[in-house]
């Protein structure tokens, strides 16, 4: 599985407007985060995880190449933004979205243009999945186990594939849920800043779940400016854990 970080940051991107810290000023291409997604090729099957504003400029320069389904975490603008963008790929094929209820309900209210009966043409084509947390389903060949995280108090997704786990936005993942993330090679997963917020796992968090999952590796996503700049945070994490950013492949 080759995994590309189409984006690392939280929803403000980095830099964020009108912010001139040093982070946000930063020379260093590492410090310079679009809205967090991932793009996953999986024997010759592309699955996207999450779909945010700036999807556009994600994957103008990738491949024109089908993408077999589209996963999403939850329905927060930044997470689902760039759904409207998926337009180019309905050539291929309608698009198959994968998500749970709350999710799914929340695309029909924003999109009712791509559900109605007569749609007008050129709209995006999307067949709309529902993932419900205890029961894996299949995407072409590729099996798939949902992980039910916490944000804030709102129920979202996370996902396993093989020994990959994907992880966003999460400030707590039920006991249970630790069952199905053992055994990775790699775990993605948010860390948003040093300091304490409601509704993500701060850095020190983040480090306490990669501790308690113990995974060959982990990649560290959902970056504000706030965390601090790549290559300082960098030299204190674990041998095992990375600050990921924009464009950073891996294979797993």
């Amino acid at each position: 599985m080759n995994v590309k970080f189409l984006g690392t940051g939280t929803s403000t991107g980095v830099p964020e407007i009108g912010c001139k810290c040093e982070v946000c000023t930063s020379i260093n291409t590492k410090d310079r985060r679009l809205r967090a997604s991932v793009l996953l090729n999986i024997n010759g099957k592309r699955l996207l995880i999450d779909c945010g504003p700036d999807f556009r400029q994600q994957i103008i320069n990738e491949p024109f190449l089908p993408l077999d389904g589209v996963l999403l975490t939850h329905e927060h603008y930044d997470h689902v933004g760039g759904i409207d963008d998926l337009r180019p790929f309905c050539r291929f094929s309608d698009i198959d979205i994968y998500a749970n209820d709350i999710t799914l309900n929340a695309l029909r209210a924003r999109m009712p243009y791509s559900f109605t009966e007569n749609r007008y043409p050129g709209v995006p084509v999307l067949n709309l999945q529902e993932v419900k947390v205890g029961e894996n389903f299949m995407v072409r060949d590729i099996e798939i186990t949902p992980i039910r995280v916490i944000h804030y108090k709102l129920p979202i997704l996370g996902y396993r594939i093989g020994n990959f786990a994907y992880i966003t936005d999460a400030k707590y993942i039920p006991d249970e849920e630790y069952d199905k993330l053992k055994n990775l090679d790699a775990l993605i997963i948010n860390a948003l800043r040093l300091k304490e917020h409601l509704s993500h796992f701060t850095l020190s968090e983040a480090l306490e779940v990669v501790k308690n999952i113990a995974p060959k590796r982990a990649y560290l996503i959902h970056m504000s400016h706030q965390i601090g700049l790549h290559n300082e945070v960098q030299k204190t994490l674990p041998e095992n854990v990375f600050l990921s950013y924009d464009g950073l492949e891996i294979e797993v």
